[in-house]
């Protein structure tokens, strides 16, 4: 492994975010969609509408760059993202299930994908190390957080100066397992993040979102909880 490959794992292992209470935080005014799996769908049936395809070209994922991979899963992304950024770039991919984490680790070696580092992270808190991406992707799992303000505070500290988070939802309630944009807008609102472009994916009920920090993220205290309806 690179020079370059062992110091990103010890920022991996060593990253030390100002972690909050998760009780400091204001509640989701919305339900929670249960995970049900770790596998949103089969990876041929994504790769037939052009789904990762279509997402990364959408978030100008270049050689070079640091992405991380939340709710990682089985790694449809994670996979993906590798060859795309290259070796001199750095895929974190992170799941908050063990097993899950487990067998994406084993995929990873045996796909032999160097530039990629398999972590654990909270429901509240993906564990990143501090301003180290310039991509962070949420991908169909953004209305299973159970604590998203607390999870987009901690998520926030992982962006570099400029980073962006990529959304990847269904346009329907979040008992269906999906997230209205109007919602989505609101609760990054919240958290000082706004929206620069969305689209949606062709093929699908699905849409991709491109978020920024627009300013300061707030103090915990300061967060106010979004009342937009799940079904809207």
């Amino acid at each position: 492994m690179s020079t370059r490959g062992h110091v990103f794992l010890v920022l991996i292992a060593l990253s030390a975010c100002r972690a909050e209470d998760p009780r400091a935080f204001p509640s989701a005014h919305r339900p929670v969609a249960p995970i049900v799996s770790d596998a949103f769908s089969t990876e041929d049936a994504r790769d037939r509408v052009g789904e990762a395809e279509a997402v990364i070209a959408f978030a100008k994922v270049r050689p070079g760059m640091s992405v991380a991979d939340i709710g990682a899963g089985e790694g449809y992304y994670t996979v993906r993202l590798s060859p795309v950024v290259g070796p001199r770039g750095r895929v974190l991919a992170q799941d908050i299930s063990a097993d899950t984490r487990d067998r994406l680790a084993l995929r990873v070696q045996r796909d032999g994908l160097d530039n990629v580092a398999v972590r654990l992270g909270l429901p509240e808190d993906p564990k990143l190390p501090q301003a180290s991406f310039d991509r962070i992707f949420l991908v169909h799992m953004y209305h299973e957080v159970s604590e998203p303000y607390a999870f987009l505070w901690h998520l926030i500290g992982g962006l570099k100066q400029g980073g962006m988070i990529v959304v990847v939802d269904a346009d329907r309630p979040v008992e269906r397992h999906g997230m209205p944009p109007a919602l989505l807008d609101c609760e990054f609102a919240a958290l000082g993040l706004k929206r620069l472009a969305v689209a949606p994916i062709e093929g699908t009920d699905s849409y991709m979102s491109l978020f920024g920090l627009s300013g300061r993220r707030p103090e915990p205290s300061a967060i106010k909880p979004c009342n937009i309806k799940s079904g809207t």
